[in-house]
């Protein structure tokens, strides 16, 4: 909830903006966009209403992958099922549902909180919070947090911005964001009539923040941009984690969405992510992360990270816009699509 600046832009607010192109690790940068994120979720008739008529999202395609190409991507084998996908935007962004036919993946636990490794959401900015947050009134939404919090002076990275948690129908985690005029992408302060603006960033709970850097940074590319130690009353009713003490590290590609780290410092108790997950789990999320070297990125993850596809999978002949691709999982087991167009 730090927000995030895109690496073409020269304005300053609490992030620290990198060599043009270049990660930290002074390595050439392979991460060229954060394009989208995927969410599997339980039945696209039911959960697809939710984002086009609760919120705001336009359904831009439908699609399916076979069974050959799940079992490649996925790693998922013998057990693969036809994927059903329904793509949407939301501003500039980009987000899939999918669906695995014939398969019933396992549901989000229902005691699940912010500091449990497999959380994961996205940050939708608004330019009204107490407009939006009386519209998801209205449809009678699942609360997260008590009501829209502002963060106070005493976080000076996040002060002033207004953030809501609410669930979608699945159980999955959903951010409403507002941003004072000094923090965020300079985009969000542009006049308009929209309520909802775009997708700031996705967000992943993680257990040690060097560690995920060596995974986001030093692997895939992404450029450390930002940080913020976030506590308090305020974070408390907005996560419903009482005594959230937590680090917050911001990370963006070229272009697309950010990558915001949650690593809570207190509570201690938050769960791991589930050993064994699997694709068509309700809690399971997909990053995709575009990179200009598909093959060095495997090379390198190879013996490190747990890589579910196979090998890098030709995409060409399918209704995904790469070339190529590979699925594998971070430090704390949140998957990634790595892909080259």
């Amino acid at each position: 909830m730090i927000g995030y600046l895109k690496r073409h832009t020269l304005w300053l607010s609490i992030l620290v903006i990198t060599v043009f192109g270049v990660s930290s690790n002074g390595v050439s940068q392979p991460a060229l966009d954060v394009e989208s994120v995927t969410i599997t979720v339980s039945d696209l008739d039911e959960i697809v209403p939710f984002y086009t008529e609760v919120l705001p999202f336009r359904e831009s395609g439908r699609f399916t992958l076979n069974r050959k190409t799940v079992a490649a991507l996925y790693g998922t084998g013998s057990k693969s099922s036809i994927v059903s996908f329904v793509e949407l935007k939301l501003g500039d962004e980009l987000i899939y549902l999918q669906e695995f036919e014939m398969i019933d993946g396992r549901k989000i636990p229902a005691d699940s909180r912010s500091n449990d490794l497999w959380f994961q959401h996205i940050a939708i900015v608004v330019s009204d919070m107490e407009e939006a947050y009386a519209g998801l009134r209205n449809h009678d939404v699942t609360h997260v947090s008590t009501f829209p919090q502002t963060l106070p002076e005493t976080i000076p990275a996040a002060a002033g911005i207004k953030a809501f948690y609410f669930r979608d129908p699945d159980g999955h985690n959903l951010e409403l964001i507002w941003f004072p005029e000094d923090k965020g992408n300079p985009r969000w302060q542009q006049q308009t009539n929209d309520l909802y603006l775009g997708i700031d960033h996705t967000a992943i709970a993680v257990s040690n923040t060097d560690h995920q850097k060596e995974f986001y940074d030093e692997l895939l590319g992404l450029d450390v941009m930002g940080s913020s130690e976030n506590f308090g009353t305020e974070q408390e009713h907005l996560n419903q984690v009482f005594g959230a003490r937590l680090d917050i590290t911001g990370l963006a590609a070229e272009s697309g969405m950010g990558v915001e780290f949650l690593e809570y410092v207190t509570p201690p108790g938050g769960r791991p992510y589930p050993q064994t997950s699997r694709p068509s789990d309700l809690w399971h999320w997909h990053t995709t992360v575009v990179v200009d070297d598909i093959e060095q990125v495997f090379q390198a993850a190879l013996g490190t990270y747990d890589i579910l596809s196979t090998e890098i999978v030709n995409l060409e002949s399918s209704p995904l816009p790469y070339q190529s691709g590979f699925i594998l999982r971070d430090a704390d087991g949140h998957a990634v699509l790595v892909v080259q167009h």
